[in-house]
């Protein structure tokens, strides 16, 4: 059974990418380069619907927005 997820990446200071699924809890790593990353969160997916179980229920993914304040 196939399953499709949606991932969020940002890159931090450090210049270190970062990877979390917003429908799995906990569900996050990071990597050097997006090529390690994206093998690195199909792994992390892996272990936590392992976790987890398979009956998770993924949310709509609506979208980002992108918010600027004065502050």
């Amino acid at each position: 059974m196939q399953r499709t997820f949606d991932v969020v990446i940002e890159r931090d200071s450090e210049g270190w990418y970062v990877a979390r699924v917003p429908a799995l809890q906990g569900c996050h790593t990071q990597a050097r380069s997006l090529d390690e990353l994206m093998q690195r969160i199909r792994e992390a997916i892996e272990v936590c619907l392992d976790e987890n179980g398979e009956s998770v229920e993924i949310p709509e993914f609506v979208g980002v927005q992108r918010i600027t304040l004065d502050v």
